[in-house]
Protein backbone atom coordinates (compact mmCIF):
# COMPACT_ATOMS: atom_id res chain seq x y z
CA UNK A 1 0.00 0.00 0.00
CA UNK A 2 2.81 2.39 0.83
CA UNK A 3 4.42 1.87 -2.59
CA UNK A 4 1.06 2.47 -4.27
CA UNK A 5 0.66 5.67 -2.27
CA UNK A 6 4.12 6.91 -3.29
CA UNK A 7 3.45 6.07 -6.93
CA UNK A 8 0.13 7.90 -6.82
CA UNK A 9 1.64 11.00 -5.25
CA UNK A 10 4.45 10.98 -7.81
CA UNK A 11 1.92 10.95 -10.63
CA UNK A 12 -0.04 13.78 -9.03
CA UNK A 13 3.15 15.80 -8.66
CA UNK A 14 3.93 15.34 -12.36
CA UNK A 15 0.43 16.42 -13.34
CA UNK A 16 0.67 19.49 -11.12
CA UNK A 17 4.10 20.40 -12.49
CA UNK A 18 2.81 20.15 -16.03
CA UNK A 19 0.00 22.63 -15.36
CA UNK A 20 1.78 25.05 -13.02
CA UNK A 21 4.76 27.39 -13.13
CA UNK A 22 4.13 28.52 -16.68
CA UNK A 23 6.37 31.21 -18.14
CA UNK A 24 4.50 34.44 -17.40
CA UNK A 25 5.78 37.86 -16.47
CA UNK A 26 4.16 39.64 -13.55
CA UNK A 27 1.91 42.54 -14.47
CA UNK A 28 0.21 44.71 -11.84
CA UNK A 29 -3.55 44.18 -12.19
CA UNK A 30 -4.21 47.71 -10.88
CA UNK A 31 -2.24 50.93 -10.51
CA UNK A 32 -1.84 50.16 -6.80
CA UNK A 33 -3.38 47.87 -4.14
CA UNK A 34 -5.61 50.79 -3.18
CA UNK A 35 -7.06 51.36 -6.65
CA UNK A 36 -9.96 49.64 -8.39
CA UNK A 37 -9.36 48.07 -11.80
CA UNK A 38 -11.26 46.49 -14.66
CA UNK A 39 -8.74 43.65 -14.50
CA UNK A 40 -10.43 42.50 -11.30
CA UNK A 41 -13.57 41.84 -13.41
CA UNK A 42 -16.23 42.76 -10.87
CA UNK A 43 -16.91 46.28 -9.69
CA UNK A 44 -17.25 47.21 -6.04
CA UNK A 45 -20.90 47.65 -5.22
CA UNK A 46 -20.66 49.09 -1.74
CA UNK A 47 -18.57 49.64 1.35
CA UNK A 48 -18.52 46.84 3.90
CA UNK A 49 -20.55 47.62 7.01
CA UNK A 50 -19.05 46.36 10.27
CA UNK A 51 -20.13 46.59 13.87
CA UNK A 52 -18.06 48.03 16.72
CA UNK A 53 -14.62 46.50 17.20
CA UNK A 54 -14.67 43.58 19.64
CA UNK A 55 -11.39 43.68 21.60
CA UNK A 56 -9.30 40.52 21.69
CA UNK A 57 -6.78 39.54 24.32
CA UNK A 58 -3.75 39.95 22.03
CA UNK A 59 -5.14 41.30 18.75
CA UNK A 60 -8.30 42.90 17.40
CA UNK A 61 -7.82 41.87 13.77
CA UNK A 62 -6.61 38.58 12.28
CA UNK A 63 -5.74 38.34 8.59
CA UNK A 64 -4.65 35.30 6.58
CA UNK A 65 -2.98 35.50 3.17
CA UNK A 66 -2.48 32.14 1.44
CA UNK A 67 -0.19 31.19 -1.42
CA UNK A 68 -0.10 27.88 -3.31
CA UNK A 69 1.75 24.58 -3.64
CA UNK A 70 5.30 25.44 -2.59
CA UNK A 71 7.90 23.61 -0.52
CA UNK A 72 9.23 25.39 2.56
CA UNK A 73 12.79 25.60 1.20
CA UNK A 74 11.59 27.05 -2.10
CA UNK A 75 9.67 29.85 -0.40
CA UNK A 76 12.53 30.56 1.96
CA UNK A 77 14.91 30.92 -0.99
CA UNK A 78 12.88 33.82 -2.39
CA UNK A 79 14.28 37.32 -1.74
CA UNK A 80 10.74 38.65 -1.23
CA UNK A 81 9.94 36.05 1.43
CA UNK A 82 13.36 36.50 3.02
CA UNK A 83 12.76 40.22 3.22
CA UNK A 84 9.41 39.69 4.91
CA UNK A 85 10.98 37.43 7.52
CA UNK A 86 12.98 40.36 8.91
CA UNK A 87 9.78 42.01 10.08
CA UNK A 88 7.98 39.17 11.82
CA UNK A 89 8.27 35.67 13.19
CA UNK A 90 9.06 32.74 10.91
CA UNK A 91 7.12 29.57 11.76
CA UNK A 92 9.50 26.82 10.68
CA UNK A 93 7.19 24.07 11.99
CA UNK A 94 4.03 25.05 10.11
CA UNK A 95 2.24 22.30 8.13
CA UNK A 96 -0.60 21.89 5.69
CA UNK A 97 -3.00 19.16 6.75
CA UNK A 98 -3.48 17.09 3.56
CA UNK A 99 -3.45 17.22 -0.24
CA UNK A 100 -4.84 18.58 -2.56
CA UNK A 101 -5.59 22.32 -2.27
CA UNK A 102 -9.31 22.43 -1.51
CA UNK A 103 -9.29 20.23 1.61
CA UNK A 104 -6.73 22.55 3.20
CA UNK A 105 -8.92 25.59 2.64
CA UNK A 106 -11.95 23.69 3.97
CA UNK A 107 -9.96 22.71 7.08
CA UNK A 108 -9.00 26.30 7.88
CA UNK A 109 -12.66 27.34 7.83
CA UNK A 110 -14.45 24.27 9.20
CA UNK A 111 -11.94 22.56 11.47
CA UNK A 112 -11.74 19.42 9.33
CA UNK A 113 -11.31 18.44 5.70
CA UNK A 114 -13.99 15.75 6.07
CA UNK A 115 -12.05 13.13 4.11
CA UNK A 116 -11.69 15.35 1.04
CA UNK A 117 -8.77 14.60 -1.21
CA UNK A 118 -9.33 16.42 -4.50
CA UNK A 119 -10.43 19.74 -5.95
CA UNK A 120 -13.47 18.17 -7.65
CA UNK A 121 -12.60 19.64 -11.03
CA UNK A 122 -15.56 17.83 -12.59
CA UNK A 123 -17.41 20.39 -14.64
CA UNK A 124 -19.78 19.38 -17.40
CA UNK A 125 -20.24 22.79 -19.02
CA UNK A 126 -16.79 23.58 -20.36
CA UNK A 127 -18.27 25.25 -23.44
CA UNK A 128 -19.18 28.33 -21.37
CA UNK A 129 -15.97 29.11 -19.45
CA UNK A 130 -17.03 32.63 -18.45
CA UNK A 131 -20.31 31.44 -16.93
CA UNK A 132 -20.91 29.47 -13.72
CA UNK A 133 -20.15 25.83 -14.40
CA UNK A 134 -22.95 23.38 -13.80
CA UNK A 135 -21.07 21.39 -11.21
CA UNK A 136 -18.96 23.35 -8.76
CA UNK A 137 -16.81 21.87 -6.05
CA UNK A 138 -18.10 20.42 -2.81
CA UNK A 139 -21.06 22.21 -1.22
CA UNK A 140 -20.94 21.31 2.46
CA UNK A 141 -24.44 21.24 4.02
CA UNK A 142 -25.75 24.18 6.00
CA UNK A 143 -25.78 22.51 9.43
CA UNK A 144 -21.99 22.08 9.40
CA UNK A 145 -20.51 25.03 11.31
CA UNK A 146 -17.51 27.20 10.47
CA UNK A 147 -15.36 29.89 12.00
CA UNK A 148 -18.00 32.40 10.85
CA UNK A 149 -20.50 30.96 13.34
CA UNK A 150 -17.96 31.40 16.13
CA UNK A 151 -17.15 34.97 15.12
CA UNK A 152 -20.74 36.09 14.65
CA UNK A 153 -21.75 34.72 18.04
CA UNK A 154 -19.39 37.32 19.53
CA UNK A 155 -20.31 40.03 16.96
CA UNK A 156 -16.84 39.95 15.41
CA UNK A 157 -16.84 41.24 11.82
CA UNK A 158 -15.36 39.18 9.01
CA UNK A 159 -14.88 39.05 5.24
CA UNK A 160 -13.01 37.30 2.48
CA UNK A 161 -11.23 39.08 -0.37
CA UNK A 162 -10.83 36.89 -3.45
CA UNK A 163 -8.85 38.46 -6.27
CA UNK A 164 -10.77 38.29 -9.60
CA UNK A 165 -14.00 37.08 -8.02
CA UNK A 166 -16.50 38.36 -10.61
CA UNK A 167 -18.99 39.65 -8.05
CA UNK A 168 -19.74 39.38 -4.36
CA UNK A 169 -20.96 35.94 -3.32
CA UNK A 170 -20.18 34.28 -6.66
CA UNK A 171 -20.78 30.53 -6.28
CA UNK A 172 -19.46 29.24 -9.62
CA UNK A 173 -16.59 26.79 -9.86
CA UNK A 174 -14.25 29.17 -11.65
CA UNK A 175 -14.30 32.35 -13.70
CA UNK A 176 -12.50 33.16 -16.93
CA UNK A 177 -11.92 36.79 -17.85
CA UNK A 178 -9.68 39.08 -19.88
CA UNK A 179 -6.02 38.04 -19.74
CA UNK A 180 -4.51 41.27 -18.45
CA UNK A 181 -1.00 39.75 -18.44
CA UNK A 182 -0.94 38.74 -22.10
CA UNK A 183 -3.05 41.75 -23.08
CA UNK A 184 -5.20 39.54 -25.27
CA UNK A 185 -7.51 36.58 -24.93
CA UNK A 186 -8.83 35.17 -21.67
CA UNK A 187 -7.49 33.44 -18.59
CA UNK A 188 -9.02 31.64 -15.61
CA UNK A 189 -7.80 33.72 -12.69
CA UNK A 190 -10.38 32.71 -10.07
CA UNK A 191 -11.25 29.22 -8.76
CA UNK A 192 -13.71 28.24 -6.07
CA UNK A 193 -11.36 25.68 -4.51
CA UNK A 194 -9.24 28.51 -3.05
CA UNK A 195 -12.27 30.21 -1.49
CA UNK A 196 -12.87 28.39 1.81
CA UNK A 197 -16.09 30.00 3.02
CA UNK A 198 -18.06 29.75 -0.23
CA UNK A 199 -17.82 25.94 -0.01
CA UNK A 200 -20.03 25.89 3.12
CA UNK A 201 -23.77 26.28 2.49
CA UNK A 202 -24.15 27.89 5.92
CA UNK A 203 -22.36 30.88 4.38
CA UNK A 204 -22.97 30.71 0.63
CA UNK A 205 -26.73 30.12 1.04
CA UNK A 206 -27.25 33.08 3.40
CA UNK A 207 -27.36 36.31 1.41
CA UNK A 208 -25.89 38.66 4.01
CA UNK A 209 -23.05 36.22 4.60
CA UNK A 210 -22.39 35.41 0.95
CA UNK A 211 -22.04 39.08 0.08
CA UNK A 212 -19.17 39.39 2.56
CA UNK A 213 -17.14 37.26 0.15
CA UNK A 214 -15.69 40.07 -1.95
CA UNK A 215 -13.16 40.85 -4.64
CA UNK A 216 -10.14 43.16 -4.76
CA UNK A 217 -12.13 46.13 -6.06
CA UNK A 218 -14.13 45.77 -2.86
CA UNK A 219 -10.86 45.60 -0.95
CA UNK A 220 -9.69 48.89 -2.43
CA UNK A 221 -13.05 50.45 -1.56
CA UNK A 222 -13.03 49.07 1.99
CA UNK A 223 -9.46 50.26 2.52
CA UNK A 224 -10.43 53.75 1.37
CA UNK A 225 -13.33 53.74 3.85
CA UNK A 226 -11.18 52.20 6.64
CA UNK A 227 -13.67 49.34 6.76
CA UNK A 228 -11.45 46.24 6.82
CA UNK A 229 -13.15 43.85 9.29
CA UNK A 230 -11.68 41.91 12.21
CA UNK A 231 -11.26 38.46 10.61
CA UNK A 232 -10.07 38.42 7.01
CA UNK A 233 -9.04 35.74 4.51
CA UNK A 234 -7.18 36.92 1.39
CA UNK A 235 -6.64 34.76 -1.72
CA UNK A 236 -4.61 36.15 -4.63
CA UNK A 237 -5.54 34.97 -8.11
CA UNK A 238 -4.10 31.84 -9.75
CA UNK A 239 -0.97 33.55 -11.04
CA UNK A 240 -0.30 35.82 -8.07
CA UNK A 241 -0.66 33.01 -5.53
CA UNK A 242 1.92 30.94 -7.43
CA UNK A 243 -0.43 28.15 -8.48
CA UNK A 244 0.13 28.73 -12.19
CA UNK A 245 3.51 30.45 -11.86
CA UNK A 246 6.41 30.24 -9.39
CA UNK A 247 7.94 31.73 -6.26
CA UNK A 248 9.52 34.64 -8.14
CA UNK A 249 6.11 35.63 -9.52
CA UNK A 250 4.72 35.49 -5.97
CA UNK A 251 7.59 37.71 -4.89
CA UNK A 252 6.65 40.34 -7.47
CA UNK A 253 3.07 40.30 -6.17
CA UNK A 254 4.34 40.66 -2.60
CA UNK A 255 6.31 43.74 -3.61
CA UNK A 256 3.37 45.17 -5.56
CA UNK A 257 0.43 44.39 -3.24
CA UNK A 258 1.35 42.92 0.13
CA UNK A 259 4.19 45.18 1.22
CA UNK A 260 2.23 48.41 0.63
CA UNK A 261 -0.85 47.20 2.53
CA UNK A 262 1.33 45.96 5.40
CA UNK A 263 2.61 49.52 5.72
CA UNK A 264 -0.91 50.98 5.89
CA UNK A 265 -2.58 51.30 9.30
CA UNK A 266 -6.01 50.77 7.77
CA UNK A 267 -4.90 47.19 7.15
CA UNK A 268 -2.15 46.61 9.71
CA UNK A 269 -2.49 48.63 12.89
CA UNK A 270 -0.98 47.96 16.29
CA UNK A 271 -3.73 45.43 17.08
CA UNK A 272 -3.42 43.38 13.87
CA UNK A 273 -1.92 39.90 13.52
CA UNK A 274 -1.30 38.57 10.01
CA UNK A 275 -0.55 34.98 9.01
CA UNK A 276 1.11 34.48 5.63
CA UNK A 277 1.38 30.87 4.52
CA UNK A 278 0.76 28.23 1.84
CA UNK A 279 -2.03 25.71 1.46
CA UNK A 280 0.31 22.73 0.93
CA UNK A 281 3.77 21.82 -0.24
CA UNK A 282 4.56 20.65 -3.77
CA UNK A 283 6.14 17.23 -3.15
CA UNK A 284 3.55 14.77 -1.87
CA UNK A 285 6.06 12.10 -0.84
CA UNK A 286 7.34 14.14 2.13
CA UNK A 287 5.43 15.51 5.09
CA UNK A 288 3.54 18.71 4.44
CA UNK A 289 5.83 21.44 5.86
CA UNK A 290 5.05 24.86 4.39
CA UNK A 291 6.37 28.36 4.91
CA UNK A 292 4.44 30.14 7.65
CA UNK A 293 5.00 33.62 8.97
CA UNK A 294 3.45 36.01 11.50
CA UNK A 295 3.65 39.75 11.05
CA UNK A 296 1.65 42.76 12.17
CA UNK A 297 1.48 45.42 14.82
CA UNK A 298 0.11 43.00 17.41
CA UNK A 299 3.21 40.77 17.23
CA UNK A 300 5.36 41.55 20.29
CA UNK A 301 8.47 43.49 19.31
CA UNK A 302 10.76 40.94 20.95
CA UNK A 303 9.51 38.33 18.45
CA UNK A 304 10.34 40.37 15.35
CA UNK A 305 13.06 38.72 13.23
CA UNK A 306 12.86 35.47 15.23
CA UNK A 307 11.85 31.90 14.44
CA UNK A 308 9.43 29.54 16.17
CA UNK A 309 9.79 25.78 15.53
CA UNK A 310 6.58 24.80 17.35
CA UNK A 311 4.45 22.35 15.35
CA UNK A 312 1.53 24.27 13.84
CA UNK A 313 -1.09 23.38 11.23
CA UNK A 314 -3.94 25.18 9.50
CA UNK A 315 -6.03 24.26 12.54
CA UNK A 316 -3.77 26.55 14.58
CA UNK A 317 -5.30 29.58 12.90
CA UNK A 318 -8.67 28.48 14.29
CA UNK A 319 -7.44 27.68 17.79
CA UNK A 320 -5.46 30.93 17.98
CA UNK A 321 -8.51 32.99 17.04
CA UNK A 322 -10.59 31.06 19.57
CA UNK A 323 -8.04 31.68 22.33
CA UNK A 324 -7.76 35.38 21.52
CA UNK A 325 -11.49 36.15 21.59
CA UNK A 326 -12.66 33.44 24.00
CA UNK A 327 -14.72 31.79 21.27
CA UNK A 328 -16.39 28.41 21.24
CA UNK A 329 -14.74 25.67 19.21
CA UNK A 330 -16.02 23.64 16.28
CA UNK A 331 -15.37 20.40 18.18
CA UNK A 332 -13.36 18.94 15.32
CA UNK A 333 -9.64 19.04 14.55
CA UNK A 334 -9.46 22.50 16.10
CA UNK A 335 -9.78 20.65 19.43
CA UNK A 336 -7.43 17.77 18.57
CA UNK A 337 -4.46 18.36 20.89
CA UNK A 338 -2.03 16.82 18.41
CA UNK A 339 -2.66 19.35 15.62
CA UNK A 340 -4.23 22.46 17.22
CA UNK A 341 -1.27 24.23 18.84
CA UNK A 342 -1.99 27.93 19.40
CA UNK A 343 0.65 30.39 18.20
CA UNK A 344 3.09 30.45 21.10
CA UNK A 345 2.85 34.06 22.26
CA UNK A 346 -0.95 33.83 22.26
CA UNK A 347 -0.88 30.49 24.10
CA UNK A 348 1.40 31.92 26.79
CA UNK A 349 -0.71 35.03 27.29
CA UNK A 350 -4.02 33.14 27.42
CA UNK A 351 -2.83 30.21 29.54
CA UNK A 352 -3.34 27.58 26.82
CA UNK A 353 -0.98 24.60 27.04
CA UNK A 354 0.42 23.51 23.69
CA UNK A 355 1.81 20.05 23.14
CA UNK A 356 5.60 19.62 22.99
CA UNK A 357 5.85 18.77 19.29
CA UNK A 358 8.24 20.74 17.12
CA UNK A 359 8.47 20.99 13.37
CA UNK A 360 11.26 18.46 12.87
CA UNK A 361 9.97 15.86 15.33
CA UNK A 362 9.76 12.25 14.21
CA UNK A 363 6.50 11.97 16.17
CA UNK A 364 4.50 14.26 13.87
CA UNK A 365 1.36 12.82 12.27
CA UNK A 366 1.56 12.23 8.53
CA UNK A 367 -0.07 15.22 6.88
CA UNK A 368 0.79 14.32 3.30
CA UNK A 369 -1.61 11.40 2.93
CA UNK A 370 -4.22 11.76 0.23
CA UNK A 371 -7.50 9.92 -0.16
CA UNK A 372 -7.28 7.51 2.76
CA UNK A 373 -9.24 9.35 5.44
CA UNK A 374 -12.89 8.27 5.66
CA UNK A 375 -15.34 11.14 5.49
CA UNK A 376 -18.37 12.64 3.77
CA UNK A 377 -16.20 14.13 1.00
CA UNK A 378 -14.42 10.86 0.21
CA UNK A 379 -15.99 8.87 -2.58
CA UNK A 380 -14.15 5.63 -1.80
CA UNK A 381 -14.41 5.75 2.01
CA UNK A 382 -17.70 7.58 2.36
CA UNK A 383 -19.41 8.17 5.69
CA UNK A 384 -22.02 10.79 6.45
CA UNK A 385 -21.32 14.00 8.34
CA UNK A 386 -21.10 13.49 12.08
CA UNK A 387 -21.81 15.96 14.86
CA UNK A 388 -18.77 17.53 16.50
CA UNK A 389 -17.29 16.14 19.68
CA UNK A 390 -19.55 17.78 22.25
CA UNK A 391 -17.11 17.17 25.12
CA UNK A 392 -14.12 18.68 23.32
CA UNK A 393 -12.15 21.47 24.97
CA UNK A 394 -10.99 24.25 22.67
CA UNK A 395 -8.47 27.01 23.17
CA UNK A 396 -11.24 29.54 23.72
CA UNK A 397 -12.68 27.42 26.57
CA UNK A 398 -16.16 28.43 25.46
CA UNK A 399 -17.76 25.07 24.74
CA UNK A 400 -18.60 23.62 21.33
CA UNK A 401 -20.75 25.42 18.76
CA UNK A 402 -23.48 23.32 17.17
CA UNK A 403 -25.87 24.47 14.47
CA UNK A 404 -29.50 24.28 15.68
CA UNK A 405 -30.45 21.93 12.82
CA UNK A 406 -27.67 19.40 13.41
CA UNK A 407 -28.61 15.94 14.68
CA UNK A 408 -26.14 15.53 17.54
CA UNK A 409 -27.04 11.84 17.89
CA UNK A 410 -25.03 11.13 14.74
CA UNK A 411 -21.57 10.85 16.25
CA UNK A 412 -18.32 9.44 14.92
CA UNK A 413 -18.85 6.36 17.07
CA UNK A 414 -22.35 5.78 15.67
CA UNK A 415 -21.39 5.86 12.01
CA UNK A 416 -21.50 2.75 9.88
CA UNK A 417 -18.39 1.48 8.16
CA UNK A 418 -17.24 3.52 5.15
CA UNK A 419 -18.74 2.60 1.80
CA UNK A 420 -17.18 2.77 -1.64
CA UNK A 421 -19.43 5.00 -3.72
CA UNK A 422 -17.12 4.67 -6.70
CA UNK A 423 -17.74 0.94 -6.79
CA UNK A 424 -21.46 1.69 -6.67
CA UNK A 425 -21.14 4.17 -9.57
CA UNK A 426 -22.26 6.98 -7.27
CA UNK A 427 -20.70 10.20 -6.01
CA UNK A 428 -20.75 11.95 -2.66
CA UNK A 429 -24.00 13.89 -2.21
CA UNK A 430 -22.14 17.13 -1.54
CA UNK A 431 -20.67 17.56 -5.04
CA UNK A 432 -23.87 18.95 -6.53
CA UNK A 433 -24.46 22.47 -7.76
CA UNK A 434 -26.34 24.17 -4.90
CA UNK A 435 -28.25 26.11 -7.55
CA UNK A 436 -28.03 29.64 -6.17
CA UNK A 437 -25.89 32.66 -6.96
CA UNK A 438 -25.76 36.44 -6.44
CA UNK A 439 -25.17 38.10 -9.83
CA UNK A 440 -27.21 41.18 -8.86
CA UNK A 441 -26.49 41.27 -5.14
CA UNK A 442 -29.53 39.19 -4.24
CA UNK A 443 -29.94 35.44 -4.26
CA UNK A 444 -31.23 33.87 -7.44
CA UNK A 445 -31.56 30.21 -8.39
CA UNK A 446 -29.93 28.88 -11.54
CA UNK A 447 -30.84 25.18 -11.26
CA UNK A 448 -33.23 22.99 -9.34
CA UNK A 449 -30.59 20.60 -8.08
CA UNK A 450 -29.89 20.25 -4.41
CA UNK A 451 -28.05 18.03 -2.00
CA UNK A 452 -29.91 15.52 0.15
CA UNK A 453 -30.26 16.01 3.88
CA UNK A 454 -26.95 15.70 5.74
CA UNK A 455 -28.57 13.18 8.06
CA UNK A 456 -29.21 10.71 5.22
CA UNK A 457 -27.59 7.35 5.93
CA UNK A 458 -25.91 5.40 3.17
CA UNK A 459 -25.57 1.65 3.60
CA UNK A 460 -24.38 -1.08 1.30
CA UNK A 461 -22.90 -4.53 1.26
CA UNK A 462 -20.71 -6.67 -0.93
CA UNK A 463 -18.59 -4.83 -3.48
CA UNK A 464 -19.62 -1.41 -2.22
CA UNK A 465 -18.33 -1.89 1.30
CA UNK A 466 -15.05 -0.07 1.94
CA UNK A 467 -12.58 -0.88 4.65
CA UNK A 468 -10.50 2.08 5.78
CA UNK A 469 -6.75 1.49 5.48
CA UNK A 470 -5.26 0.07 8.66
CA UNK A 471 -2.73 2.89 8.93
CA UNK A 472 -5.52 5.49 8.88
CA UNK A 473 -7.60 3.62 11.45
CA UNK A 474 -4.62 3.42 13.79
CA UNK A 475 -4.17 7.19 13.55
CA UNK A 476 -7.84 7.72 14.28
CA UNK A 477 -7.72 5.41 17.28
CA UNK A 478 -4.66 7.21 18.62
CA UNK A 479 -6.34 10.58 18.28
CA UNK A 480 -3.62 11.83 15.96
CA UNK A 481 -5.93 12.69 13.09
CA UNK A 482 -9.61 12.23 13.79
CA UNK A 483 -11.08 12.93 10.38
CA UNK A 484 -14.63 11.82 11.14
CA UNK A 485 -15.57 14.13 13.97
Amino acid sequence: MQSAFLFGTAVLALVRSASAATAQTFQPPASSPFAQSGNYTGKSNNTLQNGPVVPGKLFDRFIQVWFENTNYATAQSSPAFQNLSQYGQLLTGYYGVTHTSEPNYIAAAGGDFFGGYNDDFCASSLSRPSAPLTRPADAIPSNISTVVDLLEEKNISWAEYQENLPYDGYTGYNFTSYDYIAGTGTYTYYVRKHNPLIIFDSISNVTERALRIRNFNDFANDMSADAIPQWVFVTPNLVNDGHDTNVDFMGDWINYWLNPVLADERFNNNRTLILITFDENEVYSVNNNVWGFLIGGALPTNLVNTTDNTFYTHYSSLSTVQANWGLKSLGRQDTNATVNNVFSFVAEATGWKNNDLVGNSTALPLLNLTGGYPGPLNNEYYVQFAAPNMTAVGAGTGGVFVAPSLNTAITAASLSAPVNLTAMNETVPWANNPGYDYPNGTQSYTTSTGAPSPTTTTTTSGAGAAAAPAMILSLVAAGAMIALA
